[in-house]
């Protein structure tokens, strides 16, 4: 593998409006599908406050319209648990390669 093939890859920004319609600005850590499901999640970090030593997480299961993304917040338990046992052994995969 050359220096070229390990570029650093641009982060994906998304920007999620707040209570008050603000739109603050997130950064896409993983995506992935549940095994058994068709459905779509994403992990993302706030960039404010990035400097934190223990940045909050926050999932969101999605749909891609054309351009469009939709997210919707994880509100049930069990699905809540899936996501989170997934994403923390994706993660343990990742650290693993490293």
């Amino acid at each position: 593998m050359t220096k070229d093939d390990m570029q650093y890859e641009e982060p994906e920004i998304i920007y999620i409006p707040d209570e008050e319609g603000n739109e603050e600005e997130f950064e896409v850590i993983m995506k992935f599908e549940v095994d058994d499901s068709d459905q779509k999640y994403m992990m993302v970090v706030p960039l404010i406050g990035a400097d934190d030593e223990e940045d909050e997480v926050y999932a969101f299961r999605y749909e891609e319209d054309g351009d469009d993304l939709k997210l919707y917040t994880i509100e049930d338990e069990e699905e809540w648990n899936m996501v989170e046992e997934t994403f923390n052994t994706l993660l343990g995969e990742l650290e693993e390669q490293e």
